[in-house]
Parts: C-alpha cells; sequence; structure tokens
C-alpha cells in the first residue's frame, strides 16, 4: 500500500491520481464510443455548452445537425431519433470527461500555485502535463473532423494517435505521481538493475502492441471498402483454415502490408500478443534469478497475471466478433497492463533518496 497520508505532498499527489482516473476513464469512454460507432454524432466542437438536449425541440435540432453529415448520408440514412440518441449521448460523455479533467487539472494547479505549494522543480513537469493535456484535446479536434468530411470514416492513423497521445498523458502523471508517493524511499538494489533491459523492451513492445490494437478497432482501406481488422478472420489461433492467410501478403511491400492492409494488421496484432507473452516469461526468469523487493515481486506478478487475462480477452473478442463488453474490457486490460508496466520500471528507475523533488 502507498504511504500518502503522511506524504507532505499527499494533496498534490490525490490531485495527480484524480486526473489518472480521468484519463482512465476517458479512454474507457472513448472506447465505447468507438465500439458504438458514436463518435462522429456530435458535429461540432462546441456543443451548447455543458447541457445535453433536454427537450423533444432540442433533441431534434441536434439530429438536424446530424442528418447533415456524410455518416448519416451515407451510412445511417434509415436512423431515427430514438437510434440516434444514444450515439450522442456517448460521445457527448465522452467529451464531457475531457471537459471536467481540463477544469480539475487548471483549478488544482492554480490552487496548489497560490497557495506556494508547487515547488520550484514541480513546474517543468506541469507544463510539461498542460502541454500533453492541450495536445490531447487537439489530437482528438483532428481525429474527429477527418470523419465530418467527405468519409465518415476516421484513418486508423489517426485513432492511434488519439489513443496514444491519452497514454502519453497518463504515462507522465502517473510517474509524476509515483515520484512524490516514493520521494524518500531508498533506491533499488544494484542486483535489480539488471532488468532494466528486460523491462523497458517489454514496455516498448506493449506499445506496439497497444498502437496495433487501436489498428485492429479502426478502418482501413480493404479491397473494396474500408474494414476494421478486428472484423475479418475470427477464428483462433488460425487465420480462417491458415496459420497465415494469404491475404496477408497482398499489397506489394512488407510495411503497407503490416500499416495499410487489414488481414497484415491482424496477423501483427495477433503476433505481437505471442510476443508479448515471450518476453514477460523471459522477463519473469530473469527477476527469478535476482532479490526483489515486495513491491518488485508483486509489479512482476501483476504483469504476469494481466498479459494472462489480456490475452485471453484478446482471443474471446475476436471469436465472438468484438462485443461491445468484451471490446471495453480489451481495452481496459491494455490500460492497466500499460500502468502496471509504468509502475514496475519505476521500481527499477526510481530516484535516488538524495534527489529532493519538494525542495525550492
Amino acid at each position: 500500500m502507498f504511504l500518502i497520508s503522511s506524504n507532505p505532498h499527499k494533496a498534490i499527489i490525490y490531485w495527480l491520481l484524480t486526473g489518472c482516473l480521468l484519463i482512465y476513464a476517458m479512454v474507457v469512454v472513448g472506447g465505447l464510443t468507438r465500439l458504438t460507432h458514436s463518435g462522429l454524432s456530435i458535429t461540432d466542437w462546441s456543443f451548447m455548452g455543458s447541457m445535453p438536449p433536454l427537450s423533444e425541440q432540442a433533441w431534434q435540432e441536434r439530429f438536424e445537425k446530424y442528418q447533415q453529415s456524410p455518416e448519416f448520408q451515407k451510412v445511417n440514412y434509415t436512423m431515427t431519433l430514438d437510434a440516434f440518441k444514444p450515439i450522442f449521448l456517448w460521445e457527448y460523455i465522452h467529451r464531457m470527461i475531457g471537459r471536467v479533467m481540463m477544469y480539475v487539472f487548471l483549478i488544482g494547479f492554480v490552487y496548489f500555485a497560490v497557495r506556494g505549494r508547487i515547488k520550484r522543480n514541480m513546474w517543468s513537469r506541469f507544463a510539461l502535463l498542460f502541454f500533453l493535456g492541450i495536445m490531447q484535446a487537439v489530437i482528438g479536434w483532428w481525429m474527429v473532423y477527418s470523419g465530418l468530411q467527405q468519409k465518415p470514416a476516421v484513418s486508423h492513423y489517426r485513432l492511434a494517435t488519439h489513443l496514444m497521445s491519452a497514454f502519453t498523458l497518463f504515462a507522465f502523471t502517473f510517474w509524476f505521481a509515483l515520484q512524490l508517493i516514493h520521494e524518500q524511499q531508498d533506491p533499488p538494489a544494484k542486483d535489480v538493475k539488471k532488468l532494466k533491459n528486460w523491462g523497458l523492451s517489454f514496455f516498448v513492445l506493449l506499445i506496439f502492441q497497444i498502437i496495433y490494437g487501436a489498428f485492429t478497432a479502426g478502418y482501413v482501406e480493404g479491397d473494396s471498402a474500408k474494414v476494421r481488422p478486428g472484423h475479418i478472420f475470427n477464428t483462433w489461433p488460425k487465420m480462417g483454415d491458415s496459420w497465415v492467410a494469404e491475404q496477408v501478403s497482398l499489397k506489394p511491400s512488407f510495411l503497407e502490408n503490416i500499416l495499410e492492409n487489414p488481414s497484415g494488421i491482424q496477423f501483427m496484432h495477433r503476433t505481437l500478443a505471442i510476443a508479448v507473452v515471450a518476453l514477460l516469461v523471459g522477463l519473469w526468469l530473469k527477476s527469478n534469478q535476482l532479490k526483489l523487493s515486495k513491491m518488485q515481486y508483486r509489479a512482476v506478478s501483476f504483469l504476469i497475471y494481466g498479459v494472462t487475462l489480456q490475452f485471453i480477452l484478446g482471443v474471446l473478442t475476436l471469436i465472438y466478433q468484438v462485443p461491445v463488453v468484451m471490446g471495453a474490457l480489451h481495452q481496459t486490460g491494455a490500460f492497466f497492463l500499460f500502468a502496471g508496466t509504468l509502475y514496475f520500471l519505476f521500481l527499477i528507475f526510481q530516484s535516488k533518496p538524495e534527489t529532493q523533488l519538494g525542495t525550492r
């Protein structure tokens, strides 16, 4: 358990962890927005202040705006007002979480600055967090705007960029909180530093897997239309009747096949999942040869349980053709694995006691 109650920075720590929780909520609701095809339901960026439509007339006005969008005209032209309301609300909730997150960070920052709780060497970290928060909003607008033009679909590149910007914001916020929580803790034993390369390799591979998860969930140009790679070859362990489907190598170059071929993207997501498991086994075997603290041991154990559960969820999500609940759980699993890996890395790379984060 984190001993936050006696920490001199506990108010800032709780504030940062609240931000982490809001980022997590935004990622999960963002996944639900994608899974329910709700992301293009609000056609303007500044959506009527903070209140959702409360009358039938207000709902009708929002629906009429949606009817002018390419998605309605080319895909959902038979949609009724009653069918529109749920997809609007998912996107509305997603945007409102972003707005609440902005208020929490801004108001908290002003409060702590006025009270003199922000020390000199914290300012650069907060500047970075605000920059990342602004970029997250800009990238979200850039992603949605592209789907409101002629083609009612969001590129898998833009979807992955938006997801990873949220993960990056979470990473820096969580790391900063961990630095304050463990400010006075002893540095790791020299022996444990032998896990650095294993830990970093696992983290990089996990990032690529998360990116390919976004690619798999997004729209990619297929033979005749844009398709979601997660909705093809819904079998495991083979892709249909083959271990490697012929469609994986349809395009002329290797890069095109792994980046812009729906079948190639799904194959990469499958392959990277196996690679993540294999690398974690290596990390686990290496950790058994070292003397770990209880926290470090628990962090490794969390990764083992997390990867096992995430692998099973991934297979089930594929086989059952991406049901909403299972897809959301799979994305949640990725988020917690990412957080767990960050914590594990922190326990290996944590600052020495003489690094005083709270000095002026």
